[in-house]
């Protein structure tokens, strides 16, 4: 497993939390061409060994900024087929986040604009500090979300707030994000490495077989009609009764104690 990265820190502690962080604390953490690219190997990884950790948390280096987007100033004069090559890089980045079997958390620790956001919206969910704002501004640059944001988008806050959002291109507040169920929660900015690795903590310590399989099932839920998606549920949950940390929750729970899973 790589963990050494030109513009990430990678660092995986022993309860399998593993920990992304962003860093261009100068350019607030903004995507140049070597970030995307360290983006896209980094979580490449974790879907072709997917026991290298138990939950992810993605989160930015400092205070103001998560992730600001793509650095505009790299762009600037860049010619259509550089600007094409650049975005493909991306493009592979928020898929690979998006099909990755371990949960990601996105710790927004300060400004989520354009494709900072859509780096938020590729994780299962967030959590912000309160001082955090977020924004699709694509529009605003004579372009349009192109990391998944039309469509995460409103599968986080509903259509009609989305279209707000992304043609207006206006920011809004940690406590907007909350009250339109883009955020989980919102916390002081000194508590909120401190809250995230908490709910971290409780998801690596399940059965990481069970966790990877009902991430897979909810997926489906926004995809697939009910019936189909129950069919979907039913085929991944069968494939946790033959493993041994199924026996060892029901033994656990049976003689009063703590399971110790162990991913088979």
């Amino acid at each position: 497993m790589r963990t050494e990265f030109e513009t990430l820190t990678v660092a995986i502690d022993t309860a399998g939390i593993g920990t992304i962080t962003l860093n261009r604390p100068d350019a607030l953490n903004a995507m140049n061409t070597q970030m995307m690219c360290d983006l896209r190997d980094c979580f490449m990884q974790f879907y072709v060994d997917d026991n290298a950790a138990r939950c992810l948390i993605l989160t930015g280096t400092g205070e103001r900024g998560f992730c600001t987007g793509a650095d505009l100033k790299e762009r600037r004069g860049m010619s259509d087929a550089t600007w094409r090559r650049q975005h493909a890089v991306i493009e592979q980045a928020i898929k690979a986040m998006m099909d990755c079997p371990i949960p990601i958390i996105a710790a927004v620790n300060g400004a989520a604009y354009a494709g900072g956001l859509e780096l938020a919206l590729a994780c299962d969910f967030v959590y912000a500090a309160e001082h955090a704002k977020f924004a699709l501004t694509e529009v605003t640059l004579g372009i349009m979300p192109g990391a998944g944001g039309t469509q995460n988008l409103p599968r986080a806050v509903g259509q009609r707030r989305a279209k707000e959002i992304i043609l207006t291109g206006t920011p809004f507040t940690a406590a907007d994000a909350l009250a339109w169920g883009l955020a989980n929660k919102v916390v002081p900015g000194a508590r909120l490495m401190d809250e995230v690795r908490a709910v971290a903590t409780k998801i690596a310590a399940n059965a990481p077989i069970s966790v990877k399989q009902a991430k897979k099932a909810i997926d489906k839920a926004t995809e697939l009609d009910r019936q189909t998606g129950y069919a979907f549920e039913l085929e991944a949950y069968n494939r946790t009764v033959p493993t041994e940390d199924r026996q060892e929750g029901i033994t656990a729970f049976n003689e009063k104690r703590k399971p110790v899973y162990k991913g088979r």
